[in-house]
């Protein structure tokens, strides 16, 4: 497989990959592909979309991931999306939480293989980007080994051709949704036996996965790989993924944290609040002296009324310096 044919993605995390988060992963890869939290169709078509799905330019390639089950609404959310310049517009098969299953939607899904094809059938039709699918292996009593070559069976029917699949299994009755992140078993194999199987689709895999190393490792199986909490709380790792994984030059992590507090500077006038940009860099120092010092200066300044920039750049000081946090 060539580094062209690579993927390497942040997994979409709600209340996480906002338009913040992305920007910063942005500007410490060029190469990842970077996702939308999940937005229902119906928020999107009666709610506020650039609160919703607003996006900045430096973000591409970037994905709208949308939550429903009703082919009409999510054709048009779809259309919404494609309109507003997303990459790439993918259905939530996998998210577990009690909100998703009363709304018949996420992983609740993976029950209804056939209606998963009519939705992906009416979003193809509505855009002209890709649509995708991100998933389970499957849900509470299903066997994997079934479900989720039937789910991926009824949406190649429908013309799609990539998908990301979590390597677990959600269980809707029993496992809270953080459970449902680290309880059920993974099942790498049965995701790399999905590609052996379906030599021509595009297989992602998800779940688990906390290194470069481990990413590379998946990459001799798969066509690409999706990193979630571990890209999120260390962002620092995406600076070396375009030289490990696709061969180029690393990204400088100095020349990122400048570009971002730029980008900050450019939204505290817009009425965006200081930790809502600076809470997505907390784990960026991880390891390093000075690191802790930093997030507690800005888990104690940032979320204050007025809080501006020279408060990040105070928290920025503290880094490089001995630990001092007994001082």
């Amino acid at each position: 497989m060539n580094s062209a044919e690579k993927i390497f993605a942040v997994a979409p995390m709600m209340d996480w990959t906002d338009r913040h988060c992305r920007v910063l992963h942005r500007l410490l890869s060029s190469r990842a592909r970077l996702y939308t939290e999940m937005v229902t169709a119906d928020a999107i078509l009666h709610g506020d979309r650039e609160r919703l799905i607003g996006f900045s330019g430096i973000e591409h390639p970037v994905v709208l991931q949308l939550g429903g089950s009703n082919p009409r609404k999510l054709a048009e959310a779809a259309r919404i999306g494609a309109e507003r310049g997303y990459d790439e517009i993918n259905l939530n098969v996998g998210c577990p939480s009690d909100r998703v299953q009363s709304g018949c939607f996420g992983a609740a899904l993976m029950k209804e293989p056939a209606l998963v094809g009519e939705c992906m059938a009416a979003m193809r039709a509505a855009v002209a980007v890709p649509v995708t699918v991100k998933c389970r292996i499957g849900v509470d009593e299903q066997e994997p080994a079934e479900a989720l070559p039937a789910l991926v069976d009824a949406c190649t029917a429908a013309g799609v051709r990539v998908f990301a699949v979590h390597a677990r299994k959600a269980w809707l009755s029993g496992l809270s949704p953080k459970e449902n992140r680290d309880i059920p078993p993974l099942d790498y194999p049965l995701v790399y036996a999905l590609k052996q199987a379906r030599p021509e689709l595009t297989i992602i895999i998800n779940g688990g996965i906390g290194s470069l190393d481990e990413a590379e490792a998946h990459l001799r199986h798969v066509d690409g790989v999706m990193l979630g909490r571990a890209a999120y709380q260390t962002p620092a790792l995406l600076a070396d993924v375009d030289r490990r994984l696709f061969g180029e030059a690393p990204r400088d992590i100095n020349a990122a944290v400048d570009a971002y507090v730029g980008y900050i500077a450019a939204r505290l006038p817009e009425g965006v609040p200081l930790n809502a940009m600076t809470k997505h860099m907390l784990g960026l120092f991880h390891g390093l002296p000075g690191a802790r010092l930093f997030r507690r200066h800005l888990s104690e300044n940032a979320t204050k009324k007025g809080a501006g920039v020279s408060v990040l750049r105070d928290a920025l000081g503290f880094i490089g310096k001995p630990r001092a946090e007994a001082a």
